[in-house]
């Protein structure tokens, strides 16, 4: 037998006797006591056992990494699991065995002899940036950054604000260039957030991005609490966001909260309390300075002889806020878990304004079958209590004549028909919700064979609440009441919300040849949504004992008047769907996506719509010729295209509806409900379809210091869905809900960091983002459904003064429509520009609208910052840490109409702004719309500055400590007289969100607040 050895020597394993070896193709073997039968069957040993070689592969967190390319120099290949293993077959201890994987260095290893796993630790490119491996979601899966094609923003927790966050969105505030966050409610705990991502996208319909959390879509974010969140991901555009088709016309946000890992248990506490102060407060006259206008002439009102601040009488000054949440996290090897308890009371600067919540969270992780199977549960709850008697009421109070007092001589409550005793209302009155969220979620995966993974996905959300009222027979409503005159009211609703989702997929990924890795994955999405509420009033109580709980005892009930209601709606949703993700060699990507989804809100003549979506990527950084380009560590391309989609905000608006005519005397004589249609027959009623371009660029240089991202984009809305007036016949309803018109939105985005100073002691990172958005109504009429312009934007208030946006075809979005400010007469009466620009009396003015060429009307300011911009700056210097971050918008205007209304001493009979004797004094005439009233709303905020302190503390089973303190909405630098521009709605087209108007400010807002919060982190 012919043998080939190597020269050596060394012990034969299978026969265990020590031989010598030479260089001979013919074997001599000096081993006296081995005969040649027994090396036969030693041979044939040793060319039949191959050692079977597993391990595991980590990241530079030591984290598992999924999808490693793994081969031999045999060529035998394959790719890690879903937890990092592997398992590969090596045809002797020194052959070397290949790890890579996109954006780290390959690595080789010796295979070894088998008897202990491997454990392979990969090294990043050299070059790239830790910030190029974050872990993003996409939806239905995750990419590392440098994988992105598409515009894509990632927030770890790490970059989050410390104010003290009522929604989730607060923690983002101005991180994300492109995502307006208003808070037009101002501060008051039960007031949600208006978020706009990348401008407008519709006239009617949801302009909103879809929320999804943990992989629920349309997640609540009522659920979730500061702590429990670990990241928040962005699509901002529509290459990223086609995966969710009708949903993601504005966009989406992913919301990733923390999971168990394994490890001992670990306990973490955080909490926080909040004190609020008011930041400013409408201008008006006071009690003194009140009389003092009344002594001298210039106020024609009555002296009642009291001084009453009825605005302060509104304010808590003892509001306190607290905070405290405790997380549980451990497990094993093959079963993790996190838990958190949270407890929050949020008290409102405003009396009779508050929140308390009670929420909990749990999270468990259960691996099985050899790690090829791995199951997730979530569940949340939060019960939570809200005071809704309080945050109103402060345009009421303000304007009050200020020597009237709350209380008659008598120590009784003041009461009048022209007015609401605000103050009296607090304490005669109720208005609660009773509310609870829950939701839990599963998701199991199983590993087919190594690379292909089938997941099943099923989600429940339940929201429910109960509101409740009652007004005191003694309270002012009651007794100003003309059917039951001191009788008490009472009202109870209830309302129910049930959301239900199940999407299996089936993903692969493998990487090919070393060069080709592919990702890709496929699914179903199926979700139903059902509502139901019903609410009853009843009044003419006779004593206050009950409240709302025994709504029969009113006298309204008995003769007919007492009210009553209920309401029930449901849609489905059906979708397929499918993306694809390629990369070659580390430098050019590319990534596919294609949903087909249908709707029961839409026509049946088109239920089903398809969504696709391209993107590519080049790593410019990998290729040999940016080699020699020292400064730039980083470099990468991105374009994208994509298609989504927007539903109505209602149900059925593509049915004939029947609605309730009234009740009428029928022949048999009794009354009976008729009915008659409420909407009109659409077959052909689809979604609003967005298209979207962007161009972007990512980079890091100057050895990793500075990073960034610009993007450039170009979107396109169509079909948009609004309510026409309709021919008749042939339809039977004055309206019909229909697809006309086109919105345009292009803009740039642009994000910087930059490690300024990075020593042993001290280090500087400071963040900068910008944006700007151009919004154009491109057109909003065809053949069929002619609209000249439309007219958005109710100024409301005193004078019958319209709305403030005229939007034209081919004009932008938010354009300020009306007369231009000429001066006064000597009388003190309103003069105006008319077309030819001579000044007129108003009555002068052509107010006509239809003819551009003969109206005197103009554009005269807008609405919408033309500018975003942000800047964070983060210092440390040992154990103490120091954020600084500037917020602002610029280059637009508001309408000011607390000085419409009340810097009009002529007009008004109440209290007036201090303004009206200075600034407006020359007015002697009504109410009047016109730029005169338009104001730059350009600031610059100090948004936030937080002081912390991390304690080294050598105690046993204390893994950590952290105190801080934070002041928020510290300083505005502006030059606009009114409120605080910066909870003026600066989203939508001018419809009313929430009692708000874009561009317009309020004459009652929630007032504006500083607040100085201390907190604390422990972890044991």
């Amino acid at each position: 037998m012919n043998i080939k050895l190597l020269i050596g020597t060394g012990v034969c394993l299978l026969c265990s006797m020590s031989f010598r070896s030479y260089s001979a193709t013919e074997g001599y073997l000096e081993a006296k006591n081995l005969s040649r039968a027994n090396l036969s069957i030693a041979g044939k040993q040793a060319v039949a056992r191959k050692m079977v070689i597993t391990g595991v592969v980590l990241d530079e967190n030591s984290q598992p990494i999924p999808g490693v390319g793994i081969k031999t120099a045999s060529n035998k290949s394959t790719v890690t699991d879903s937890n990092g293993k592997f398992s590969i077959e090596a045809e002797s201890a020194t052959e070397l065995i290949s790890f890579s994987y996109l954006g780290y260095t390959t690595q080789s290893k010796a295979a070894g002899n088998g008897t202990a796993p491997l454990t392979i630790k990969m090294a990043l490119d050299s070059g790239v940036n830790l910030d190029d491996v974050v872990i993003v979601s996409v939806g239905y899966g995750t990419l590392k950054t440098k994988e992105i094609t598409s515009a894509v923003a990632h927030v770890g927790r790490e970059e989050f604000r410390q104010s003290g966050s009522r929604n989730p969105l607060d923690l983002i505030q101005g991180k994300v260039a492109g995502l307006q966050i208003s808070r037009p409610g101002g501060s008051n705990p039960n007031s949600g957030v208006s978020i706009q991502l990348r401008g407008i996208v519709t006239s009617t319909g949801n302009g909103s991005p879809l929320y999804v959390i943990d992989g629920i879509p349309g997640g609540n974010p009522d659920l979730l609490q500061q702590d429990d969140i670990a990241s928040i991901d962005i699509l901002k555009d529509g290459s990223g966001a086609a995966i969710y088709g009708t949903s993601a016309n504005a966009g989406v946000i992913l919301i990733t909260t923390k999971k168990g890992k394994e490890g001992p248990a670990t306990f973490d506490y955080s909490s926080y309390f909040r004190k609020e102060y008011i930041q400013k407060r409408p201008d008006f006259l006071t009690a003194d300075e009140y009389r003092q206008k009344i002594a001298t002439g210039e106020l024609k009102q009555k002296d009642f002889g009291h001084s009453t601040d009825f605005f302060d009488d509104l304010i808590n000054h003892n509001n306190f806020s607290q905070n405290h949440n405790l997380a549980l996290t451990g497990g094993s090897k093959n079963t993790s878990y996190r838990a958190s308890l949270n407890y929050r009371n949020l008290e409102g600067i405003s009396r009779e304004n508050g929140r308390e919540e009670y929420g909990l969270r749990l999270n468990i992780n259960q691996k099985g079958l050899n790690d090829r199977l791995n199951a997730q549960i979530n569940l949340a709850t939060n019960i939570n209590k809200a005071n809704l008697l309080g945050g109103g009421g402060w345009e009421s109070e303000s304007t009050k004549n200020p020597t009237l007092s709350n209380f008659n001589d008598d120590g009784t409550y003041r009461f009048d028909l022209t007015s609401t005793n605000e103050f009296a209302r607090l304490a005669q009155q109720t208005s609660y919700r009773k509310q609870q969220t829950s939701s839990a979620d599963a998701k199991v995966d199983l590993e087919i064979v190594t690379g292909l993974k089938a997941s099943l996905f099923g989600s429940v959300q339940r929201n429910s609440y109960t509101d409740g009222q009652y007004r005191f027979k003694a309270s002012e409503d009651s007794m100003e009441n003309t059917d039951f005159p001191g009788g008490g009211y009472a009202y109870k609703g209830d309302f129910l919300e049930q959301k239900y989702a199940f999407e299996p997929t089936l993903s692969y990924e493998n990487t090919f040849a070393d060069s080709h890795k592919l990702t890709a994955i496929g699914g179903y999405s199926f979700r139903y949504d059902i509502n139901e509420a019903s609410g009853a009033e009843n009044r003419g109580f006779i004593n206050d004992l009950s409240h709302e709980d025994n709504l029969g005892s009113g006298a309204a009930l008995g003769v007919g008047k007492a009210g009553m209601s209920s309401s029930k709606a449901d849609n489905r949703l059906i979708a397929f769907f499918g993306r694809i993700n390629y990369a070659y060699n580390n430098k050019y990507m590319a990534q596919f996506i294609l949903r087909h989804e249908g709707s029961s809100k839409f026509g049946r003549n088109n239920r089903w719509g398809n969504f696709p979506a391209v993107s590519l990527g080049w790593n410019v950084s990998q290729e040999d010729f940016m080699k020699d380009v020292k400064f730039v560590n980083y470099l990468k391309f991105r374009a994208g295209y994509g298609v989504t989609g927007n539903a109505p905000n209602d149900n059925n608006v593509s049915r004939v509806m029947l609605g309730g005519g009234g009740k009428y005397l029928f022949p048999d004589g009794n009354y009976y409900e008729t009915y008659g249609p409420t909407t009109n027959y659409n077959p052909d009623l689809k979604w609003e379809t967005k298209r979207e371009l962007n161009i972007g660029v990512d980079f890091t240089m100057f050895d990793n210091r500075l990073t960034g991202s610009l993007d450039v984009f170009n979107r396109k809305t169509k079909d948009l869905l609004d309510r026409y007036r309709s021919p008749q016949p042939p339809f039977v309803v004055e309206r019909i809900w229909t697809n006309v018109g086109t919105i345009s939105s292009k803009g740039i985005e642009l994000a910087l960091g930059f490690k300024a100073i990075t020593t042993t002691d001290f280090s500087w990172n400071t963040n900068l983002t910008a944006s700007t958005t151009k919004n154009v109504m491109d057109s909003y009429s065809n053949s069929q459904y002619v609209v000249n312009f439309i007219q958005k934007g109710d100024i409301q208030g005193a004078g019958d003064l319209g709305q403030a946006f005229t939007t034209y075809e081919g004009k932008e979005i938010g354009i300020f429509y009306g007369k231009r400010f000429a001066g006064f007469t000597p009388e003190g009466k309103w003069l105006f520009y008319n077309r030819k620009g001579e000044k007129v009396l108003n009555d002068q003015i052509n107010n006509s609208r239809d003819d551009l060429n003969a109206t005197d009307l103009a554009p005269i300011g807008n609405a919408v910052p033309k500018y975003y911009a942000s800047w964070g700056n983060n210092f440390k210097y040992k154990n103490f840490d120091l954020s600084i971050f500037l917020r602002g918008k610029f280059d637009f205007d508001i309408l000011n109409t607390t000085a419409l209304s009340y810097g009009n001493k002529s007009a008004w009979s109440g209290n007036v702004l201090k303004d009206a004797f200075t600034k407006y004094s020359q007015i002697n005439d009504t109410y009047m719309y016109s730029d005169y009233y338009l104001e730059s709303g350009s600031f610059v905020k100090i948004d936030e500055i937080t002081l912390g302190y991390n304690f080294n503390l050598k105690v046993k089973g204390l893994r950590n400590m952290r105190v801080y303190v934070t002041g928020q909405n510290l300083a505005t630098i502006t030059g606009y007289s009114g409120n605080d521009p910066d909870f003026v709605l600066d989203t939508g087209i001018g419809n009313e969100d929430n009692g708000r108007f874009l561009g317009i400010d309020t004459r009652g807002p929630y007032p504006s607040t500083r607040s100085f919060l201390v907190g604390l982190n422990v972890g044991f």
